[in-house]
């Protein structure tokens, strides 16, 4: 049969202390004490000084669109170091598809890889739009030294089936 006495607490046992608001802080942070930017597990975060890697010799891949014209800075790997668009230089609507607009893209490319030490680029130049030849200038009133210049702006050969004669 069970026992239906009601259980009281043991007489040594004293009654719990109110935790003041900074111990509750503490406690529901799980802080460890000395390890300041510590993860979850406790154990210190490590950081790592950024490398910047020294790219004297880059490649330069501008698309020249109908509406835009885009300058990418890459290695000779092809791994993006930086770049620059007419619209992120602050051109909008039709005025990003102006040679002008290309030639300041261009040139702001050039200063936001300043700090990887380029000093000549191979250019390639796809695409058939209004920035075609001011980006490259952008390119050498930057300061750059030009070593060549590819354009791999895609030409159709064959193409797709024509049409078949009309037939009234």
């Amino acid at each position: 049969m069970a026992d239906l006495t009601p259980k009281t607490p043991a007489p040594d046992s004293a009654p719990k202390k109110e935790q003041t608001l900074t111990e509750k802080l503490e406690a529901s942070s799980g802080a460890v004490e000395g390890a300041e930017g510590a993860d979850a597990k406790g154990t210190p975060k490590v950081r790592r000084k950024k490398i910047k890697k020294s790219v004297p010799q880059a490649r330069v891949c501008i698309h020249a669109g109908e509406n835009n014209t885009i300058v990418t800075f890459t290695d000779l790997q092809g791994n993006k170091i930086g770049g620059c668009s007419a619209g992120m230089a602050g051109f909008k609507g039709t005025r990003k598809s102006t040679p002008y607009a290309a030639k300041v893209a261009a040139e702001k490319a050039a200063e936001r890889v300043q700090g990887y030490g380029v000093q000549s680029v191979t250019v390639e130049v796809k695409g058939l739009g209004p920035g075609r030849e001011q980006s490259i200038r952008g390119l050498q009133g930057a300061g750059l030294n030009l070593d060549a210049i590819i354009d791999t702006t895609p030409i159709p050969h064959g193409g797709v089936r024509q049409p078949g004669r009309r037939r009234v």
